[in-house]
């Protein structure tokens, strides 16, 4: 088990066999456990059903968790201290993908708020992915039934919207798609 005032890499992380998911940004490891609710993985599956279906035959490709997301620094190489692994990754950049999961930043990220993860999804994977260059990242809070969209201009994320349930949802990065709100929290 990690020592959360050590700093480690993805090497390190390999090695972590205890049952338990974790995460690394700047090298601090988070543990993400205990696993989401019923109403959390219902949610994460609805928007994730509904992108699997409009990607089917496209070239990006859609993501669930557990599914790891390296985010090197560029003095890093293939041994990064930035280890997340999102609700949802949406990843247009073969590249990009490997055998172990995504090395370098999706196009676009979900995350389902918990409560023992809220602040670190708001705070700590936003200036994560906001830096790392994620073109838009969605903050789905089960709690209000909102999902707050943010794109990055300019190498800041912006605010688009913030949609309730009776709403749709659309992306800047895929223009035909839409997300009915009203569905996935009913």
């Amino acid at each position: 088990m990690p020592n959360p005032v050590n700093r480690y890499t993805y090497h390190d992380y390999l090695q972590w066999d205890d049952g338990e998911r974790w995460g690394l940004i700047h090298g601090v490891p988070y543990n993400m456990s205990p696993a989401p609710s019923r109403i959390h993985q219902k949610v994460l599956g609805e928007i994730f059903g509904e992108f699997r279906d409009y990607l089917k035959d496209k070239s990006c490709e859609v993501y669930l968790v557990p599914f790891d997301v390296r985010l090197p620094s560029q003095d890093q190489a293939d041994d990064t201290d930035n280890v997340v692994q999102p609700d949802i990754s949406i990843i247009c950049d073969p590249d990009k993908l490997d055998h172990k999961g995504c090395n370098g930043n999706p196009d676009l990220i979900v995350e389902v708020l918990s409560p023992s993860t809220a602040k670190h999804d708001r705070l700590r994977k936003f200036e994560l992915y906001e830096e790392n260059g994620v073109q838009e990242y969605w903050i789905v809070d089960i709690s209000n039934q909102t999902v707050e969209v943010l794109s990055l201009n300019h190498g800041q994320y912006e605010r688009d919207n913030v949609y309730g349930n009776e709403d749709e949802i659309t992306s800047h990065l895929f223009d035909s798609f839409s997300l009915d709100l009203g569905a996935v929290f009913e």
